[in-house]
């Protein structure tokens, strides 16, 4: 049993290693190996805080000292921010009424941030709970992030109520930070965003040409600053009355959902680069979108529906469904490039098994510095030249 003095003691050890440890000293072979036991022992010190946070919740503790909330007085002790701590009571509370959940906690195998991803999926259907662990194992927070949307989606009873409830807490946050920098931010429902997202593209795009045009090159976030500031202007502007600026929006939306209207565990229904959003929402976006849909059942391509375009743009849509965000393992930029796996100019066809999405800075890194993506499809490892894994560096099979 662990009390108040193993607690102080654990507390001294680990203060001990801290004040001996000299980063300097640490032979670089050791470095990342170091870093991981460290991190491995994090997330362990971090799974305990968390089990112990409800009992700090029960002590009553906070109400003694004057706090509002356990949240509010455990985040002044921590240094954490309110919404955080609060996060991680819900993860204190909840655990251990999801056996793979706590045992997760226990192993030390979840971080903070993925135990209350986990978590808040595992609350909705404690039957997807092993699926969500092994996606925090394999994949990146991004997609579990995603996936818990689709889990929460597809248990939800009333997700009408549900877009009501988030409508009714929209919000737009305007701060400065330290520096006097300014910042913004906004909370909506994901058909809200997908619209925002759909009309800022083409103003974006454009803010790229005047760019080239002055021979600047700056990132494209800045350039998606300039195209906010574009679409204020222009809203202001009683002539923007006149610019009613088509949008093209990618929905992915599983066949048998489509027809339900409904979403089902284990259904898919998103925007690429965007999230998971209901049926609902996408059947609006036909009203006003011109639309690029990929009706799938399971994860195959059954058909693709194109409106306005020619074969490469569907080609592109279907590599979409497949691969929304750049396929190296790993990364979560959304896809920019499309990539021929084996050199145009050795095959010179496009296929679609024959392609890979990738984002800017690895296709960057594939064109300019030899590197490539292991043999296989998806979400795949990207290597230098000099890695046995790379596809120059595989055996040659004698075809004689």
């Amino acid at each position: 049993m662990i009390g108040l003095a193993e607690a102080r003691q654990f507390e001294a050890a680990a203060s001990a290693m801290l004040d001996a440890l000299e980063p300097d000293a640490v032979p670089s072979s050791d470095a990342v190996p170091v870093w991981e036991a460290f991190d491995a022992a994090a997330r362990k010190v971090n799974a305990m805080a968390t089990l112990m946070a409800r009992r700090v919740e029960e002590s009553r503790a906070w109400a003694r000292r004057g706090d509002r909330s356990a949240a509010e007085f455990m985040a002044k002790r921590s240094g954490n921010s309110v919404a955080a701590t609060r996060a991680q009571l819900d993860v204190s509370r909840k655990a251990e009424d999801l056996p793979p959940v706590a045992g997760a906690l226990r192993t030390g195998t979840l971080s903070g941030a993925q135990a209350v991803l986990v978590v808040e999926g595992a609350s909705a259907n404690p039957d997807a709970a092993e699926r969500l662990l092994e996606t925090a194992a394999r994949g990146s927070l991004k997609e579990l992030r995603d996936e818990v949307l689709r889990v929460r989606a597809a248990a939800d009873p009333d997700p009408v109520t549900t877009q009501r409830r988030i409508h009714s807490r929209r919000a737009y946050r305007s701060w400065l930070d330290a520096e006097g920098a300014w910042h913004a931010g906004l909370h909506g429902t994901a058909i809200a965003g997908a619209r925002f997202e759909a009309r800022l593209k083409t103003l974006i795009e454009e803010e790229f040409a005047k760019a080239r045009a002055e021979a600047r090159h700056e990132p494209r976030e800045a350039y998606a600053f300039d195209a906010v500031m574009a679409l204020a202007e222009r809203t202001a502007d009683p002539e923007s009355k006149k610019q009613k600026p088509r949008f093209t929006t990618i929905v992915r939306v599983e066949f048998d959902a489509l027809r339900r209207g409904t979403l089902e565990d284990g259904d898919t229904c998103d925007i690429p680069g965007l999230g998971p959003i209901s049926v609902s929402s996408a059947r609006e976006l036909l009203g006003e979108s011109i639309l690029k849909l990929v009706i799938t059942k399971g994860t195959d391509v059954l058909n693709v529906t194109h409106l306005g375009r020619g074969a490469t743009a569907a080609q592109k849509v279907a590599l979409l469904w497949s691969s929304p965000m750049c396929s190296v393992e790993g990364c979560t930029h959304a896809a920019r490039e499309i990539d021929h796996r084996e050199p145009y100019a050795d095959n010179p066809q496009t296929r679609l098994d024959n392609l890979d999405a990738l984002c800017k800075y690895h296709h960057a890194l594939k064109t300019h510095d030899g590197w490539a993506l292991v043999e296989g499809a998806g979400k795949r490892a990207m290597v230098p030249p000099g890695d046995p894994r790379h596809p120059k560096n595989r055996p040659r099979h004698n075809t004689s």
